[in-house]
Parts: structure tokens; C-alpha cells; sequence
């Protein structure tokens, strides 16, 4: 009787299962948090595999509460993780209150560690606060552009929908997260599976780390002018240091006249009031998000006078800097 020699074909190992562990902070954004999870069940079922699993944690252990006042029973407390874990902080509505001292002990250790550790939405905040970011590239939703640039001069801020620079990820806040996880599907089990995943969710547009979060600005301003929309690109880029309408007008190839009519038609107001419009915007978000002074908040604003900032102010919002700033309370400092 013949022993058959024959190779018998490998049987290809089961794919190591990743856990990701969810902090998730008071007021997080459920958007965010929810496009997250679903991204990895879907891969699971769409697979036949448990490639995900996933873990819910607070910094008590209690329930936690979204912006939308659903509320979340969790899994664990900040407990010592796995070094294979990745730690995803989940943040939304006032996220400079939920920094608190032990979120941050706590975040730092496990990154000595060699946790991949990523936020979500507004968590890029706690990051940088950690000093997880310093030295490396990020995003935050454009709301909170303007106060973490302020405020984390050591990390390279983008206006990207998600950024992963090494061992930190973060996210623009909303459906960034189905961008974020698809690219961690496609990285770790394949691009076919990531596409598989983006059709069952009816996500028909992937976006990469080169996409930006926002509107383009003749879409945000309904109007597809080209010199408009430069003219509005250069005035977003210098709310500091403030430019002449003559000198955009030269900078676009038009007179100051033309300029002038130009907004006229599109905006119904002057290059003038738009510009200033543009930053008291800013001046409020950093009010209301930061705890800079209101004198360094006019600066950054290109106010040189404290006196003719609150006199703008009180114009556009009918209250003055000190008031806004008092009327939303002072931000926890650690």
C-alpha cells in the first residue's frame, strides 16, 4: 500500500482579532462614536470573522451621557489595556471641561505604553492637552480650529477629515470617523473588505487624509465666483494681521472699485464689513472655547485696540467680549 506523499494544502490562520477600546466623555458626539463601531461590526459581518471587538469605557465606569441625551452604559473604567489595544476617546460639546487631571494621567501612561491611542471629533483636544500631539500633525472640527491652534502651538494643526501620524489618529468630528475606520479596514485586511464595508454603510464617496472638512468656499457662500472665493480664501487666512480691500483687489487682479461691487452683488455688504464679520467670528469662538484674555483675543484678531474690539463686538452680538466670555463660564484649567 502506497503512502501518499502528496503536499496537503495549509489552511490559512484565523486573522488575530483587534480590540478597540471607546472612551467615551460626557457630552460626546454620538455621530462620531456611532460611525466608528458600526464600521467594525459591518467588517465582522461582512467577512464571517470576529476581525473587531470592541470595549466601552468612562473614567468612573458610570453611564455616560451624549450631546443628543442619550445616555451609555460602559463596559470598564481607565484601567491598564493591552499593549495591542486601540484607545479611541470619544468627545463632543465642551471638551476643554472633560480634560480632567486623571483622563489625562491616565491617557499619558498608556501611551508610554505604545498604545495606538485616537479621538474622535472634538477629543483631538484631550490629546494635545496630554501632550500626545506635540510634535506631530492633527485636525479638530473646524469649529474648534481656531482656539486648539491658539492654544497647541506644538502641533501641526490641518483642516484634513481625519489625519494618522504614527501611533495618533484624529478625526474632524461627524462621519470622519467612517473615513478613519475604512482606511484602518483597508490598512489591516484589505481594500476589498473596506469597499464591501463602504457599500453597506451607502457611503459612495471615501475620503482620504488629503480631503478637507469643509465646504469649498464658493459652495459654503452659494456664489462660484473664482476671484470672490480667492479674494475670501485670502481674508480666512490673515484674521490677524488684516489686509487693505486695495491690497486684495491688486493681489486678484482688480480694482478696489471692482472689488467693492463685487460683493456688493454676491454678499450685500462691503469687502470691509465681510472681513470684519470673518473676524468676530473667530474673536467669539475663542471666547467662548478658550481662556485667553479678551485683550490677547482682540490681538489675535487683529483688533489693536481692546476699546474698538468691544465696540465691534457689541455691534455684530449686541454684548460685549466680557460679558460673552462671562455668560459661558471660565474653562477648567489643569
Amino acid at each position: 500500500m502506497k503512502t501518499d506523499t502528496r503536499t496537503r494544502p495549509e489552511t490559512t490562520p484565523a486573522p488575530k482579532t483587534r480590540r478597540f477600546v471607546f472612551v467615551l466623555l460626557n457630552n460626546f458626539s454620538l455621530l462620531s462614536f456611532a460611525s466608528a463601531v458600526e464600521c467594525l461590526r459591518i467588517a465582522n459581518r461582512m467577512s464571517g470573522q470576529a476581525l473587531y471587538t470592541w470595549t466601552l469605557a468612562s473614567e468612573d465606569g458610570e453611564m455616560v451621557k451624549c450631546s443628543a441625551g442619550a445616555s451609555f452604559a460602559v463596559d470598564m473604567a481607565l484601567e491598564e489595556l493591552s499593549r495591542e489595544d486601540s484607545l479611541m476617546v470619544c468627545a463632543g460639546l465642551s471638551v476643554q471641561d472633560e480634560a480632567s487631571r486623571k483622563l489625562i494621567n491616565w491617557l499619558r501612561r498608556e501611551a508610554r505604553r505604545g498604545l495606538v491611542v485616537g479621538g474622535l471629533c472634538t477629543a483631538s483636544y484631550v490629546l494635545a492637552k496630554s501632550g500626545l500631539l506635540d510634535g506631530k500633525r492633527a485636525t479638530i472640527h473646524w469649529e474648534n480650529q481656531d482656539s486648539f491652534s491658539e492654544e497647541f502651538e506644538d502641533v501641526t494643526l490641518t483642516k484634513s477629515v481625519f489625519v494618522v501620524d504614527g501611533n495618533r489618529m484624529t478625526t474632524a468630528g461627524g462621519t470622519s470617523s467612517i473615513d478613519l475606520m475604512l482606511k484602518l479596514i483597508a490598512d489591516q485586511q484589505g481594500e476589498e473588505l473596506a469597499n464591501l464595508v463602504a457599500d453597506q454603510l451607502i457611503y459612495s464617496s471615501i475620503r482620504t487624509d488629503q480631503d478637507t472638512q469643509r465646504l469649498s468656499v464658493p459652495t459654503r457662500i452659494g456664489v462660484r465666483h473664482p476671484k470672490l472665493s480667492q479674494v475670501i480664501q485670502i481674508m480666512e487666512a490673515n484674521i490677524e494681521d488684516p489686509i487693505s480691500p486695495a491690497i486684495l483687489a491688486r493681489d486678484v487682479g482688480m480694482s478696489t472699485r471692482q472689488l467693492e461691487r463685487l460683493f456688493r452683488r454676491y454678499l450685500n455688504r462691503s469687502p470691509k464689513r465681510y472681513y470684519m464679520e470673518l473676524r468676530l467670528q473667530k474673536a467669539r469662538n475663542l471666547l467662548m472655547q478658550t481662556d485667553m484674555s479678551v485683550i490677547n483675543v482682540a490681538l489675535a484678531c487683529g483688533f489693536a485696540s481692546p476699546s474698538h474690539f468691544s465696540k465691534c463686538y457689541r455691534a455684530q452680538y449686541e454684548t460685549t467680549p466680557y460679558r460673552e466670555r462671562g455668560s459661558h463660564g471660565t474653562r477648567l484649567s489643569i
